[in-house]
């Protein structure tokens, strides 16, 4: 019932923790056991691959189940939890419930009734819900917000950086509406230059379709009056609008009507940059380079792990369309088969000639190409990629977080 499911274990104590471990791998799962608190944070806030559930103990030795949740809750929808608790942190259990916990189990307890209990917090596989904005759990929320938002006809304000995928949670919300068939008409604010004649066009060509706005804060005072206008019909199309950083300055200053912004304002679906997020950088990156590569005459050969983690690790100031920019720039340019890092970020080759990189960083970085070659050949288990090292699952583990792998 766990089978190709990935479950984190959240556990201290060795015995329990081998314990359930044994269990959830002979079920078929996939198992993710860190020991503290603060790893805990670090393995699903980022984590390789989406977490189906997470099993913690309440109590840990740098911190608690609780101080975990909270963390995780704080910046995005966290995984389901099914904590482990005595009989004396019931009472805590109970608030963490009360918090958004999916359950709780209290030791001792028999392994099948807390197989059954996970089993049952976790959605079955048939349900899944396409999710073509990531794997990270801020990713799967906007999935959430956006089903939410294609239910009724509101209004929609959708926030985000430049490139963070607004016009594509505008049309994913129109093609899950019940206006799918009917027209989607665009008005990019942001890009036009008369923004008032492109907001006139979008509404002549919308119909009973939907209507995107994208670059809200640039509509000058005329077309925000022909706006609350045409808002005060009632229309018979939907609205979905987008703004960036720049619409808060813009209601301060006076630039954009406050009463119309509230209108607009019903229903927010808001985007975390690609900093925030790292997880979804590597899926956009693959997700993007297959879509280009069966374009080319010559296909790659794919992706290095080197280049994976190059782009994991980076901030992306400029969100998916810096991403997209370096991958058309890399597959270009490439000399050879597969992108390496070096491939998508050329102006580092200039760096690192600049600087002799000390022996410490020479060994982290000859140890973590090392560690990436061993997870890439065993598909990513950290056990088995333990044993081709000759270390400890547990060393593994500690040198991966110290290499931010």
């Amino acid at each position: 019932m766990l089978k190709g499911r990935r479950i984190a274990l959240v556990e201290d104590d060795e015995i329990m923790g081998a314990s359930i471990e044994q269990r959830l791998r002979l079920e078929g799962a996939d198992v993710v056991w860190v020991k503290l608190m603060q790893r805990a944070v670090g393995a699903l806030r980022t984590p390789r691959a989406p977490i189906d559930a997470v099993v913690c103990d309440i109590r840990l030795p740098d911190g608690t189940g609780e101080d975990l949740f909270a963390t995780l809750c704080r910046t995005a929808t966290p995984p389901p939890f099914l904590f482990i608790t005595g009989q004396g942190g019931i009472d805590q259990a109970v608030r963490l419930l009360q918090a958004g916990a999916a359950d709780y189990v209290t030791k001792p307890f028999e392994m099948a009734g807390f197989l059954d209990r996970l089993a049952h917090l976790l959605r079955p596989k048939g349900e899944a819900v396409d999710q073509p904005f990531g794997q990270s759990s801020a990713a799967r929320r906007i999935g959430v917000l956006v089903a939410q938002a294609a239910e009724n006809d509101r209004p929609v304000l959708v926030r985000g950086g430049a490139g963070t995928g607004k016009a594509l949670v505008a049309r994913r919300i129109h093609h899950l509406s019940d206006r799918s068939a009917a027209p989607f008409a665009e008005a990019n604010l942001s890009r036009a230059d008369d923004p008032l004649a492109e907001l006139d066009a979008a509404i002549a060509a919308v119909g009973d379709g939907t209507l995107f706005l994208n670059g809200l804060e640039r509509l000058p005072p005329k077309g925000q009056d022909r706006l609350s206008v045409w808002l005060d019909s009632p229309p018979l199309a939907r609205l979905v609008a987008a703004c960036g950083a720049g619409m808060e300055a813009a209601l301060r200053d006076g630039r954009f009507r406050g009463d119309l912004f509230f209108r607009l304002d019903l229903f927010e679906i808001p985007i975390p940059p690609l900093a925030e997020r790292p997880e979804d950088a590597p899926w956009l990156l693959h997700r993007m380079f297959d879509a280009m590569n069966a374009r080319r005459e010559m296909p790659l050969r794919g992706i290095s792990a080197l280049a994976e983690q190059a782009v994991r690790d980076h901030d992306w100031p400029g969100n998916g369309r810096e991403l997209r920019a370096r991958l058309v720039q890399a597959m270009a340019t490439a000399t050879g088969d597969t992108l390496f890092p070096s491939d998508l970020f050329p102006e580092r080759q200039t760096t690192a000639a600049d600087r002799l990189p000390t022996l410490s960083e020479a060994r982290d970085t000859a140890e973590r190409t090392h560690i990436l070659r061993a997870l890439e050949r065993t598909g990513g288990h950290v056990i088995e990629a333990a044993k081709l090292l000759g270390v400890s699952r547990t060393t593994l583990w500690e040198k991966m977080q110290k290499l931010g792998i």
